[in-house]
């Protein structure tokens, strides 16, 4: 296994498990309450629901391109921006789902393009504020990219349960249906 075959298969499952919670968000909710959950937070110092679905994007994007040695395309530098301006452009529903869609046509060309999936690559990560990590690119999928975008993904969700959306584990976990023993699924 790959950083880059590990990394594509979860950022494809979970922000199309994403962009399905949001599409259960605009069935189940009025609409003017369907919109207004882009500016809902979990606490008040924590970003918006629109800023964790394009942060989520951006992480997806940043790990496949960073894997492949690859500079980030401008979609990354957008989805930071306009996660950092949320609070006062949250967007709509239908904007959120399109970001999401972008980022897994992204997602699926990037390991076309790589040929530099060395587990044991240095990968150097530098943060805003100047922090800098020194990771092989398995640490740095396993230790960072993995992580960081499950903090996003996993935040939408519980911002969207807290706000009265009818989620549960099955809508968190159902890439894994396929692989279900047949006969074995409760029925009920």
């Amino acid at each position: 296994m790959t950083p880059t075959s590990l990394l594509a298969p979860t950022y494809l499952q979970m922000l199309g498990a994403l962009s399905q919670w949001l599409g259960k968000a605009e069935a189940q909710l009025p609409p003017g309450e369907a919109g207004a959950l882009l500016s809902a937070r979990l606490a008040p110092d924590m970003f918006p629901l629109s800023t964790q679905i394009r942060f989520a994007c951006a992480q997806a994007q940043e790990g496949m391109f960073r894997l492949a040695g690859k500079d980030f395309p401008p979609s990354v530098a957008a989805l930071l921006e306009e996660g950092r301006n949320a609070v006062e452009h949250p967007g709509t529903i239908a904007d959120a789902k399109a970001r999401i869609d972008e980022t897994l046509m992204v997602v699926r060309s990037v390991p076309q393009i790589s040929g530099q999936d060395d587990p044991e690559r240095p990968i150097a990560h530098q943060l805003p504020m100047g922090i800098i990590f020194d990771f092989t690119a398995e640490q740095y999928a396993r230790d960072w990219a993995i992580g960081q975008f499950y903090f996003h993904v996993m935040t939408a969700y519980a911002i969207l349960r807290a706000h009265g959306v009818d989620l549960g584990k099955a809508d968190y976990v159902a890439h894994l249906f396929p692989y279900v023993r047949p006969g074995t699924m409760p029925q009920g």
